[in-house]
């Protein structure tokens, strides 16, 4: 990649932001899409210097026992060290581990490994019980914040399941944790759209009748999703494949779904004007799931880079809006936003 880096640095010139690498990912086969996420995780920058002082830390006392976290940090801090401004690393170390801890990985299809990255990502982590403030000490005594917290601290929101019975009129409310909102798309549609549908109220009847503990009876009712507590980094996962009965297999869903620079939670959460502004997205090119190919956008210091494994190269803000999907069915741009990642613009400065 010596001349896509020269080229890359020229595009920049001065404007090449101080300190920072843009270095492409060596694919060992079918890690397109881990190579994909891999770079729109380092350029979540809370996130990335967060666990680059985790692994310092952790590395002088001897105390980092390998899991795909610190083999995450590893690679970072390859990466953030780098005397070049820009080049190719081989995340050999992390893809082994993530090999190692998921046979499905070894499979062909990129769904199982995007399941992958993702489950590891979070069980990596210590028990979920440490997060509720208790700490972990360092073998010299000296105590240590869980990894827990920061991991979950940039990417957990929690949902509120609100159930109205019909009846008596009582609201049940069920809270859970969630690290992504997996979205259902419609042709010609919005994230606005999506999020709007995603919290709409659906009415429980016939056999969908809800048990209502103050009636003792199946009673009708409303039920409702929506944010309680909004993550600092929110990542959208837009379900673009969708498995059609008649055809017995998943088909992709090219549908054309706008995903704004900056978007507003008004939708989904009450009394809530918070702000994201998006910094990464996961793109799938190809026409069906089983195959393709992952490459990401991400946005840096105001610049926009295109990361296709091995390879980086500038793109223009409005490139980004050739992502949103296809007008028409039949189209011959397969270049579609499958994974969003915004940032609170309220929880820490534009990058």
């Amino acid at each position: 990649m010596g001349a896509a880096g020269s080229k890359l640095e020229k595009a920049l010139g001065d404007q090449f932001p101080e300190g920072e690498r843009y270095f492409g990912l060596e694919n060992f086969g079918n890690t397109c899409y881990c190579n994909s996420v891999l770079q729109a995780l380092y350029f979540c920058v809370p996130f990335r210097e967060q666990l680059l002082e985790y692994y310092a830390s952790n590395k002088s006392t001897g105390d980092a026992e390998e899991n795909l976290l610190t083999c995450l940090a590893d690679l970072f801090t390859q990466i953030s060290s780098q005397k070049k401004k820009t080049g190719v690393i081989a995340p050999k170390r992390f893809v082994q581990r993530l090999k190692k801890q998921n046979e499905l990985f070894r499979s062909y299809m990129h769904q199982k490994e995007a399941k992958a990255v993702k489950s590891d990502t979070e069980t990596s982590s210590p028990p979920e019980n440490t997060a509720n403030g208790s700490k972990s000490a360092l073998p010299n005594g000296v105590l240590k914040e869980p990894l827990v917290t920061w991991v979950h601290k940039n990417f957990q929101g929690i949902l509120t399941n609100e159930t109205r019975c019909l009846q008596c009129e009582t609201v049940t409310a069920r809270d859970e944790t969630f690290f992504d909102l997996s979205l259902d798309i419609e042709q010609n549609s919005s994230i606005t759209s999506c999020l709007k549908n995603f919290s709409s109220t659906e009415t429980l009847n016939a056999e969908d009748k809800f048990f209502c503990d103050k009636c003792c009876s199946l009673q009708e009712a409303q039920k409702r999703m929506k944010i309680k507590k909004p993550p600092h980094i929110l990542v959208i996962h837009l379900k673009r494949f969708k498995y059609i009965e008649q055809l017995g297999r998943y088909k992709k869903l090219s549908y054309r779904v706008v995903f704004p620079l900056e978007l507003k939670l008004s939708n989904t959460m009450e009394d809530s004007d918070i702000e994201y502004s998006l910094f990464a997205v996961v793109v799938h090119v190809g026409s069906g799931p089983n195959h393709g190919h992952y490459v990401s956008l991400v946005k840096s210091h105001n610049h926009w880079l295109f990361f296709d494994d091995e390879n980086v190269e500038m793109i223009d803000e409005s490139a980004v809006q050739t992502f949103f999907g296809s007008a028409q069915e039949y189209s011959s741009n397969t270049d579609h936003g499958y994974i969003l990642f915004y940032e609170s613009i309220t929880a820490t400065n534009k990058s």
